[in-house]
């Protein structure tokens, strides 16, 4: 079997091959053209629930606590995620068309995405631990909590993009040759011109992905959401199973969609200055790049798990598909009936039914 050794110059995700025996580590077009459909599903789930919890938030309920404020930069992080999807889909596939600028930009994207989505989802954590297992303590100090929000969230985001810096940087379009008579493609990834930034960087960044993006929100996980079901249990209220059943949810879509990834992105940066064979280098960089499909699958969970899991949100978003059908109805239907409908979604929209019995976010 030809022998396979890391390249200082290729990305991380990727080996080198010694002269005597070159190994094809491009995917097969059966495998490109299923990720682009799992990818295509992706965006479109994820564009459509996150662009549900803005618009909640930006016309029909305001940021009244530090989770809202929370849930709504996480939507935003997520949003910029799936609008980037699918320009990289088609970069990928036609050869980086839209220039190196565009590489740059769009290869940190997931970057800024993982960073600041996972430090939110710790902050969403201890919120709720703070609400509900020092509830007596913090009553007095969460009279500014949007103000806190929104620091907290500023420091966020300055803290993801510093995190994303050296991908912004070091992401590079590069034309690598052909193998044999096969032409050559242009590529988006990682590119070093020193070995010993290449050796650092090759470390340096999967290790922050998996501490940073991975377990430390993992473990604020888990110990908020433990010592909270420990308190609902002993609570006694008719809400305390469904609220258990949210927070398990909440954990378990965690751990499902981001563990395999971060588990095979171990693996694969503690053999990255090992020699390997190229079967199995293949079989690796597939399994990697299916993991990295199943983490992208939490950009569509967070605002089923986050947000419309709770009654509220549920009451907006039925309140945003009657006024877009309502409206809708306005355009196509004639003067008369248009003038009924708009009657109809104005006392909708005025009903105490529908703005009284809403309970918040509740774990």
């Amino acid at each position: 079997m030809d022998a396979v050794t890391s390249d200082y110059y290729e990305d991380y995700f990727t080996g080198d091959y010694p002269d005597d025996g070159l190994c094809n580590l491009d995917p097969n077009p059966t495998e490109v053209m299923t990720q682009t459909y799992i990818h295509s599903i992706i965006c479109a789930f994820g564009l459509m629930g996150n662009a549900l919890v803005i618009i909640t938030y930006l016309f029909y309920k305001r940021t009244k606590s530090m989770t809202d404020v929370y849930l709504l930069n996480m939507a935003v992080s997520d949003l910029i995620f799936v609008v980037a999807l699918p320009f990289i889909v088609y970069n990928e596939k036609h050869g980086w068309l839209m220039g190196p600028v565009a590489c740059k930009i769009l290869g940190s994207s997931y970057s800024v995405n993982l960073y600041s989505g996972m430090l939110l989802l710790a902050c969403i954590s201890g919120d709720r631990y703070v609400a509900i297992v020092q509830a007596r303590r913090s009553f007095g100090a969460r009279s500014h909590t949007l103000t806190y929000g929104r620091v907290i969230c500023s420091a966020v985001w300055v803290f993801a993009v510093a995190l994303s810096l050296p991908t912004l940087i070091y992401t590079e379009r590069f034309e690598e040759p052909g193998l044999g008579p096969e032409p050559g493609v242009t590529t988006c990834r990682l590119s070093f011109s020193e070995d010993e930034t290449a050796k650092l960087m090759k470390m340096l960044l999967p290790s922050l992905q998996m501490t940073i993006g991975f377990l430390l929100p993992l473990l604020v996980m888990v110990f908020c959401y433990s010592s909270v079901v420990y308190v609902l249990l002993r609570a006694r209220s008719s809400q305390r199973q469904k609220a258990i059943r949210v927070v398990l949810a909440v954990v378990w879509g965690f751990i499902l969609c981001h563990l395999p990834y971060n588990v095979t992105l171990l693996n694969h940066t503690l053999s990255l200055f090992k020699e390997r064979s190229c079967e199995e280098e293949t079989v690796k960089l597939r399994v990697l790049a299916i993991s990295r499909s199943v983490a992208y699958l939490h950009c569509c969970l967070n605002p089923i798990l986050y947000a419309f899991i709770g009654v509220k949100f549920r009451s907006h978003f039925h309140q945003i598909m009657l006024d877009v059908w309502c409206f809708g109805k306005k355009y196509i239907s004639s003067v008369r009936s248009s003038r009924q409908m708009t009657e109809v979604c104005l006392s909708a929209r005025l009903s105490p039914d529908v703005t009284n019995n809403m309970s918040s976010f509740t774990v």
